[in-house]
């Protein structure tokens, strides 16, 4: 259960042609070479946490639109050169942190080779916000440091891709826990794929493995944020 080595072709063909008619042309292909496969993981992935979540309960997967939306990007291709596939928490949605697993997959705008696993909220929604500032600065708080303290020694990240440059008032500036409060939003996950791993039989077992480490950071969002 992995992607095909001859799979990446695709993107590359596509960053080249990026039209409508060589898409069509190809669609059958992006949809077996990519679409089932990212499919058939997250399916896979799901049915190993669904006693993890227990009482929550995990969405379908979902494999995000190819198409990109152009109206206020500079960019103007219409199509996105990677593949991403989520599994998240039924009835949340973006930015209420109940991202399960999020793999991305595919070129960048550089045309070079990337990889993004984790889970959490990229960024919080002002409502969300608020409750992860309240929660931060007070016990629940300290769960969460522990859990981050232990997901980064196991070789994990977790944190938040961005940050605020002052902690926010009304906290102290010295709280214990300011480096959390200047938190946008919480994620945690491995990053980038080991070498090989893309093609590798072993992906599933990585990727549930990868997604058992960070559930606990994504059920205290869902206990302390959502």
């Amino acid at each position: 259960m992995a992607f095909d080595k001859s799979a990446p072709a695709f993107w590359h063909e596509l960053s080249m042609e990026m039209n409508r008619e060589w898409f069509m042309d190809n669609k059958e292909r992006y949809e077996r070479e990519w679409v089932q496969p990212m499919t058939e993981l997250l399916t896979h992935v799901r049915a190993k946490l669904v006693p993890i979540y227990k009482p929550l309960v995990l969405a379908e997967p979902v494999v995000l639109r190819i198409y990109r939306d152009v109206r206020f990007s500079k960019t103007k291709a219409p199509y996105k050169t990677h593949i991403a596939g989520v599994l998240r928490l039924a009835g949340k949605k973006r930015g209420e942190g109940g991202t399960v697993l999020y793999v991305h997959t595919g070129l960048d705008e550089e045309g070079e080779w990337e990889d993004w696993i984790g889970g959490g909220s990229y960024f919080f929604e002002p409502p969300q916000l608020a409750k992860y500032r309240r929660a931060v600065a007070g016990k629940p708080g300290d769960e969460l440091a522990a859990m981050i303290a232990k997901l980064k020694k196991a070789g994990y990240r977790a944190g938040s891709e961005h940050k605020y440059t002052r902690v926010p008032k009304p906290f102290a500036p010295d709280h214990k826990h300011a480096d959390l409060l200047v938190n946008k939003g919480l994620t945690a996950g491995p990053g980038g794929m080991p070498r090989g791993m893309l093609h590798s039989p072993k992906l599933a077992e990585w990727l549930t493995t990868s997604a058992k480490a960070i559930a606990p950071i994504v059920k205290w969002v869902a206990k302390n944020v959502a």
